[in-house]
């Protein structure tokens, strides 16, 4: 089965970090786009981080999330990752990671994050 397959995430204080990660399974991301989403309570999704199709390992930040957030790739096991440092309240949310196999634009299930005291 073609899939994107989430994990980590959770409740952190401010300040702190978290990786999140993101299993293509069925499939390779090979030179295709990747995307991460942030979509805080109430608020529309939208992009935080991608990668463009073509398999660059360059990755474009929306302004304020780059310097916090990084996103890398382990071709090994296929796996993307969005390691998120010095969290605030806002980071709060559920993040999605996006990618695309064959004509099919795939979504991963979501992974809930809270920052909070």
């Amino acid at each position: 089965q073609v899939q994107l397959v989430q994990s980590g995430g959770g409740l952190v204080q401010p300040g702190g970090s978290l990786r999140l990660s993101c299993e293509a399974s069925g499939f390779t991301f090979g030179d295709q786009y990747m995307r991460w989403y942030h979509q805080a309570p109430g608020k529309t999704r939208y992009l935080i981080a991608f990668r463009a199709i073509g398999g660059s390992k360059n990755v474009t930040y929306r302004v304020g999330y780059g310097g916090r957030f990084t996103v890398s790739f382990n071709d090994a096991d296929n796996t993307a990752y969005l390691q998120m440092n010095s969290l605030t309240p806002d980071d709060t949310g559920v993040y999605y990671c996006n990618s695309r196999f064959r004509s099919e634009d795939l979504w991963g299930q979501g992974t809930q994050v809270t920052v909070s005291s």
